[in-house]
């Protein structure tokens, strides 16, 4: 998984990349519908969608002329995955201060 964690990581460096993805949480698109709130050619978003569909973030069908592109979820799970652990440390450093901070203020009704 660290593989594809990197390549994933890769992919959505890019905010013109995160956007995509973005739009496409809305459902299927073509490269053209991409495209349009980019001041970018349609060949430079669809050479977006490449690195997004080699990193395994998308996936692209045809369908009838159009050649669609639509979000893949599991990359998005294995990151999730890892940040499990961190999000675990993070929870319990915040439930700790959260408790310092109540027996502060128990402590300091009680003068």
């Amino acid at each position: 998984m660290p593989d594809s964690l990197d390549h994933t990581f890769a992919a959505l460096a890019d905010p013109t990349r995160r956007a995509i993805l973005a739009r496409l949480l809305d459902g299927e698109a073509s490269v053209a519908e991409l495209a349009q709130p980019f001041e970018l050619t349609v060949r430079a978003v669809s050479k977006h969608i490449g690195v997004l569909e080699q990193a395994g973030l998308v996936t692209r069908s045809r369908a009838a002329q159009k050649r669609l592109s639509r979000i893949e979820i599991k990359p998005l799970r294995d990151i999730d995955g890892w940040l499990a652990d961190y999000r675990r440390l993070w929870e319990g450093r915040l439930d700790r201060m959260e408790d310092l901070l109540r027996r502060e203020q128990a402590e300091g009704m009680g003068e």
